[in-house]
């Protein structure tokens, strides 16, 4: 039914074009049948005035029925591939940018009708108003998403009113899962272990690239030291890798703010003026972060809840690889890297020997288990 629907709208259009050209070309056309042609007709309506028009409509009427199919299929290829685009997007993040492209509108007429009366650049004003402001406005409501989302909420109690606390407990926490941007740090794009997190499907939201992270992986890949340049390059080939598997979900950021020089503060401001989260493995980061009311997500805290528990108690058998740092100490690792303290094990080291788990200790820095001889 959409087709049909489309193919007539075309076809119409076609052929009130093909009416629309004929006009203007009316008098070529009458020099050709002759002028006296006007004086001849139907109901007033001079004869080259009806012949003409009615050649334009069976013409483009005929181009329109021609190239409707192909005009379809790629309205229809672009309207899905938005479709899937704007599914992505938060629904609050749409209300929000309609918004501000329609007060960018508004002030966009307002400022460019004065300037319309110009001669020649005149009726190009208000369009180039229109264009700029819309995506000012669409940018700047981004930005105050949350500030314009409470002022509705402060403005509409009665919607309060109508839903249990327990289900705005749930709403809440739900925008903050999902609508939330999330900025990624250099150590994390480093670190390379992000993508595997995206192809879980476990991470939802668009992931945000600040230009100055961008610029700080390019430093490091220029850098004459071998180990910095490896990790810069990694760092770009990782970006560019999510950009192929998740092209929507991707953005690079050009703020920069010139009066700050350290990566992470400038993170910080980013996060806090776009109430983002910050998705990060650098602990010191992490924890001013925390101090600043900006959230964190971090890779390694992630990465301690979901390894095997190990509970005090437990019997392990491990390699003990070297001396600890405490006299009489041992040290193991686990195959994932969590580092194992064996009180009396240094007698044992180059060893494999059975041990008992004492203690655990869990931190954002990481995981480190306590184990004595059995």
């Amino acid at each position: 039914m959409l087709n049909r629907i489309l193919k007539l709208t075309i076809v119409v259009v076609f052929a009130l074009t093909g009416l629309i050209l004929t006009e203007y070309l009316l008098p070529y056309i009458s020099d050709f049948f002759g002028y006296d042609l006007y004086d001849n007709g139907f109901f007033g309506i001079a004869l080259a005035t009806i012949v003409s028009g009615a050649v334009g409509i069976f013409a483009f009427g005929g181009l329109g029925v021609a190239v409707a199919p192909v005009l379809i299929y790629h309205i229809m290829g672009y309207t899905e591939r938005m479709a899937i685009v704007l599914s992505k997007v938060p629904t609050s993040d749409i209300l929000v940018m309609t918004l501000g492209i329609g007060i960018g509108l508004i002030l966009a007429n307002l400022l460019g009708g004065p300037f319309s009366h110009l001669p020649i650049i005149g009726p190009y004003i208000p369009l180039i108003f229109s264009l700029v402001l819309s995506i000012i406005g669409a940018k700047v409501a981004l930005r105050k998403h949350k500030d314009i989302v409470g002022f509705f909420n402060r403005s509409i109690p009665s919607l309060k009113g109508a839903v249990k606390p327990a289900a705005v407990k749930s709403l809440a926490m739900s925008d903050r899962l999902y609508s939330k941007n999330k900025l990624l740090d250099t150590s994390v794009i480093i670190d390379g272990r992000i993508i595997d997190i995206l192809k879980t499907g476990f991470l939802e939201g668009r992931l945000i690239v600040p230009n100055f992270v961008l610029e700080e992986l390019q430093k490091l890949a220029d850098s004459s030291d071998n180990l910095k340049r490896a990790k810069g390059r990694r760092g770009l080939d990782l970006i560019q890798e999510i950009q192929q598997g998740n092209k929507e979900q991707l953005l690079v950021e050009d703020t920069d703010f010139e009066d700050l020089n350290e990566v992470d503060a400038k993170l910080v401001k980013l996060a806090k003026q776009t109430d983002a989260v910050i998705i990060t493995n650098d602990f010191n980061l992490n924890k001013v972060a925390e101090i600043q009311g900006v959230n964190v997500l971090n890779i390694n805290d992630l990465a301690n809840a979901i390894k095997p528990v190990v509970l005090p108690g437990e019997e392990m058998n491990v390699f003990i690889v070297k001396d600890g740092k405490e006299n009489n100490q041992g040290v193991a690792y686990l195959e994932d890297g969590t580092m194992i303290v064996i009180e009396g094990g240094k007698k044992l080291v180059g060893e494999n020997t059975s041990v008992v788990v004492t203690s655990v200790l869990q931190t954002s820095a990481g995981r480190m288990i306590f184990a004595k001889l059995k």
